[in-house]
């Protein structure tokens, strides 16, 4: 499975070749470098494992630049792995945004949703609340309601859904296209939202 690893720049949007408003992500897809090749035969699964973003000497730990220089690179911030990679390529080579995809491709993003803290049912689950405001309801539109029987079970079981921490989980956005490649800029826009704030990485796979 061909992919790359970039950051999440923001939002904007284009007319496409039928004239219709399209609202794009744009993301900075690489260029990637090829930190290691993982092989059935020493590793029991192929795979290509890219590295990201530039990083500093100072907070790069030693078995990370050691890593990074087998590969002829300087350090870097992020490094994922892409099993089944078919590009022909070897340690140290780099991976462009127009040599994995096309105009029209459908590809998955893969990011940490925004985290938006401690959160009510209606936000983190969708509830519709408890009723209406007449008939003695008192600041309960956005409760819960009951959540569970008296006499019998006697208990709230597990997996209840109530309020809680919400997002900042690992996302998977699958059937998304791409609508356009600017190879000069290292800059890919995929149609629709992808999960992460402004600056957060996402892998785009195809």
């Amino acid at each position: 499975m061909n992919g790359i690893i970039g950051r999440k720049i923001g939002m904007t949007s284009i007319f496409n070749e039928f004239g219709e408003y399209v609202a794009c992500t744009v993301v900075e897809a690489g260029p990637n470098v090829v930190s290691q090749i993982k092989s059935e035969d020493v590793d029991g699964y192929s795979a290509f494992q890219l590295a990201f973003d530039a990083a500093k000497a100072k907070n790069t730990s030693k078995a990370i630049k050691g890593h990074l220089d087998k590969a002829g690179t300087g350090p870097k911030r992020l490094m994922r792995e892409f099993r089944d990679f078919n590009l022909d390529k070897v340690l140290g080579d780099e991976v462009r945004v127009e040599e994995v995809f096309a105009e029209g491709d459908k590809v998955s993003a893969i990011g940490v949703s925004k985290g938006k803290g401690f959160q009510g049912v209606v936000k983190r689950h969708g509830f519709g609340g408890v009723g209406q405001a007449t008939h003695g309801q008192h600041n309960r539109q956005r409760h819960p309601g009951s959540i569970g029987a008296g006499s019998d079970p006697s208990k709230v079981f597990k997996g209840m859904r109530m309020a809680g921490r919400t997002g900042g989980d690992r996302v998977k956005v699958k059937n998304l296209r791409v609508v356009k490649i600017l190879p000069e800029k290292n800059l890919l826009l995929i149609k629709g939202a992808l999960p992460g704030h402004k600056g957060a990485y996402v892998m785009i796979e195809k």
